[in-house]
């Protein structure tokens, strides 16, 4: 078939990589977001998918909104027979998605219809699931709502970050879609629509989400940390100013601090929560660099009964 292929990110990568290696399939185009400024320069840099698709020769469109006449003109004329997506990062409008043949098909990092939504890998280590996956999808203009095609799971680790789980999912994922586009080529794959149970919504995380409340148990704080690493980041604040948390480390015979309390060793840093207490293992404060929480320690000399989320 000839695609369009539609992402952004680096984790949109490994499908665009699996599409151009398959040998069945023509990658006409990418779609893409317009270059975005980056690093202290804050100069236009252009999105991981554009830059691959450059290096591969092929056409790339980055419209301000995929609802631009000349954007939707360009894809006529392309006349593509499917289209993938892998976090493109902006919304379908009908017109766009009327136009090839076989629809917009979504590469999305969930066992639908569970986690439905921007941040389905951040919500499922948060929820404390042990299983995900990926799914491809036929896109309609409901929220990751339409006909599934196809489905692979993914064991969460206990140790998992939404930076581990995603970049394996990317990696399972890629194959996933690629094996949809021979499906539908060949007419052996049929969507089924998605079951009426099990919904649930992973929206956007916010950075208030990812504060923590070290009145919840040592398990919360863990899949908070985790949940949110790399992005947007867990963090608490210490006398005022943010510090955010890369790493934890739950210790369950350490009962007898208050939540939030700091407790600090030769070479550990513990806190309070609800339950039991956790092990700081890795800090970033406000204006540096990331660290070990004991090298942090030492170099701001916490009293007796500091806490943090003062």
């Amino acid at each position: 078939m000839k695609l369009v292929f539609a992402g952004t990110p680096e984790v949109a990568v490994p499908a665009l990589d699996a599409l151009i290696a398959s040998g069945r399939h023509e990658v006409a185009a990418v779609v893409t977001r317009p270059d975005a400024p980056a690093g202290r320069g804050r100069r236009l840099v252009a999105s991981p998918v554009a830059e691959r698709a450059e290096e591969a020769g092929i056409e790339v469109l980055k419209p301000l909104k995929p609802r631009d006449p000349e954007f939707l003109e360009r894809l006529r004329e392309i006349a593509p027979d499917c289209c993938p997506v892998v976090a493109y990062g902006a919304l379908l409008p009908r017109v766009a998605l009327d136009i090839p043949a076989q629809g917009w098909v979504n590469l999305h990092f969930s066992l639908l219809p569970a986690w439905r939504g921007a941040a389905p890998v951040q919500h499922s280590i948060m929820a404390g699931d042990e299983i995900t996956g990926a799914s491809t999808f036929l896109i309609e203009e409901g929220l990751d709502s339409g006909p599934v095609y196809g489905t692979v799971t993914e064991e969460i680790r206990s140790t998992d970050t939404s930076g581990d789980l995603l970049t394996r999912l990317a990696f399972a994922g890629a194959g996933l879609l690629a094996a949809t586009m021979d499906g539908i080529e060949d007419g052996t794959l049929k969507a089924l629509p998605q079951p009426s149970e099990g919904i649930t919504v992973a929206p956007k995380i916010s950075v208030e989400d990812a504060r923590v409340d070290w009145a919840a148990p040592a398990l919360r704080v863990d899949r908070v940390v985790r949940g949110c690493h790399p992005s947007p980041g867990a963090w608490t604040t210490f006398r005022g100013e943010r510090l955010k948390l890369i790493q934890v480390h739950s210790v369950p015979d350490r009962t007898d601090l208050a939540p939030g309390t700091l407790s600090v060793g030769k070479n550990s840093v513990h806190v309070g929560t609800g339950s039991y207490g956790v092990e700081l293992l890795w800090v970033q404060a406000q204006g540096k660099k990331p660290m070990k929480a004991a090298d942090w320690a030492r170099g701001v000399r916490i009293a007796d009964g500091e806490t943090l989320g003062e």
